[in-house]
């Protein structure tokens, strides 16, 4: 860590720069110092009520974070509401000046590493499973992996479809197989690249998780196959046609089984209620409780988590 971002980081911890707002009148205060140069005029940061920040608001932080390639929106008052904005921004112009004394104000890089903490914010919060009785099992499931895709398109390079996805189906498993050793896996460890036969391995069965199902993941199948053992894909909704094209390509059509992950964990829970609507949510809350002792034990990253609202 540079000496920079050292400090960039104390200060960031003194004063408990954290939450969306106080994120948000940072990048701000940033951009403005690489508009205008520093020192910044303290007297033009406020507006003429002396009650806000001026020029901070949503689009003014949406631009910003849209030259990184961020279209996620931090939020909706863009922290021109927050009480405490003006009186971080005002800190924060002594802090840059500072900084430039120290000849370290290096203002490209200083606006780069609060786009980052904008990206920790992000990826802090847990996702979301909003039981509504009023909706089907398969379509809460879709609306869970839905936030996923979202949250991998929000940040580019992540996978966080696949291992919601994996660890979904590890919880259902659990939950399927009660008297079952179900072993469990971080989800960057490929089982291509390992000893495993699959995601899990379930006596003669090996189960492969997958969001779209590739050339390689067919050959692992064959090998299943050729060893004595019955493959099944659990894959999307959108890749599941994929998996099937490729499964007759490699002359696997027939031989694997392919399912739809929304029906596979769906159907489970219906029969974990035994058919009765008033079981349902509790199958909901054993599944999200699972999954979270899951991604407990396998992930260092906490915001994999399930809230059940």
């Amino acid at each position: 860590m540079s000496e920079l971002e050292q400090k960039l980081l104390a200060y960031q911890q003194e004063n408990r720069l954290f939450g969306k707002g106080a994120l948000s009148a940072m990048l701000h205060a940033t951009r403005l110092a690489i508009e205008e140069g520093l020192p910044l005029d303290v007297s033009r940061l406020v507006t003429e009520k002396q009650g806000q920040a001026r020029g901070l608001g949503k689009s003014r932080v949406q631009s910003i974070l849209k030259d990184y390639g961020i279209n996620r929106v931090l939020a909706e008052e863009g922290g021109r509401t927050s009480r405490g904005s003006l009186g971080n921004i005002q800190e924060y112009a002594a802090f840059l000046d500072e900084l430039e004394r120290q000849g370290l104000a290096d203002l490209p890089a200083i606006e780069r590493w609060w786009v980052e903490r904008v990206g920790d914010y992000f990826s802090s919060k847990p996702f979301r499973l909003r039981y509504d009785a009023s909706k089907s099992l398969r379509a809460m499931v879709r609306d869970l992996l839905d936030q996923a895709v979202k949250r991998q398109e929000e940040n580019p390079g992540t996978s966080y479809a696949g291992t919601v996805l994996q660890h979904l189906v590890g919880a259902k498993l659990e939950l399927a197989l009660p008297r079952k050793a179900v072993r469990h896996h971080g989800a960057s460890v490929a089982d291509a690249a390992g000893e495993r036969a699959g995601d899990f391995e379930i006596d003669d069965v090996v189960v492969h998780v997958t969001v779209a199902a590739g050339e390689a993941l067919l050959r692992k199948c064959l090998e299943n196959l050729e060893s004595g053992r019955r493959p099944i894909i659990v894959t999307s909704r959108e890749g599941f046609e994929g998996a099937l094209y490729l499964a007759r390509k490699q002359g696997l059509e027939g031989r694997v089984e392919v399912l739809e992950a929304e029906q596979f964990i769906a159907t489970n829970l219906y029969e974990k209620s035994l058919f009765k609507a008033r079981n349902l949510k509790v199958s909901v809350l054993n599944l999200t409780k699972k999954y979270n002792e899951i991604v407990t034990a396998c992930e260092t990253d906490t915001s994999l988590t399930i809230d059940l609202d």
